[in-house]
């Protein structure tokens, strides 16, 4: 009897400036130290700051083939232009973890994908710290799928965030907290076309 090995494909997307190339390293440096098979492809535009950024990361049981990630089981976006961009990408039966605070539509997409929609933003805001959208996004993925911890994630903060932005750890940490906290309250949507 075999037995199936796991892998998840994800893609974070959003401008240049809202933490993509960030979130997308954190998530596969937490997937490294919880020994998994992990690929981390980042893009983004030439203009950076306000252009278009995006990170494939695939975390598995067994060796990768290929970095590339074109049907995502999970899609992360922080704004509209990556949603349109992507979410028809992804796999029947699989996840939407989108920034409402900047996407004011529900999008029309396989009633066998699951859609959670949080208030990044203002979830940051209240933290404090604006820029930590990214990690109340992460915090609500690594949630909703259960394939590594929050704490993990909030304990490889200081492995990817260069030293003059350590003072941030804590806030960080927070932030993924609240996000999975968010997660925990909030139940899923499919989509109705």
């Amino acid at each position: 009897m075999t037995t199936l090995s796991f892998c998840e494909e994800i893609i974070i997307a959003g401008f240049g400036g809202q933490g993509i190339i960030l979130t997308g390293k954190l998530l596969a440096q937490t997937a490294m130290k919880a020994g998994k098979e992990v690929t981390y492809m980042p893009a983004y535009g030439a203009e950076m700051r306000g252009g278009t950024a995006n990170s494939m990361v695939i975390v598995a049981d067994e060796p990768i083939a290929s970095p590339l990630v074109s049907k995502p089981d999970s899609l992360i976006v922080m704004n509209k232009a990556s949603l349109n961009k992507f979410a028809s990408r992804i796999k029947k039966g699989g996840l939407l973890v989108m920034n409402s605070s900047m996407i004011d539509e529900q999008p029309q997409l396989d009633d066998s994908i699951e859609i959670l929609a949080v208030p990044a933003d203002e979830l940051a805001v209240e933290l404090g710290s604006p820029k930590s959208a990214n990690m109340v996004m992460l915090g609500a993925y690594l949630q909703k799928r259960n394939i590594l911890s929050t704490d993990s994630a909030a304990d490889c903060l200081a492995d990817v965030l260069a030293e003059r932005y350590h003072r941030t750890l804590s806030v960080n940490g927070q932030a993924l907290r609240r996000g999975a906290e968010f997660a925990g309250r909030h139940t899923h949507t499919s989509c109705k076309n």
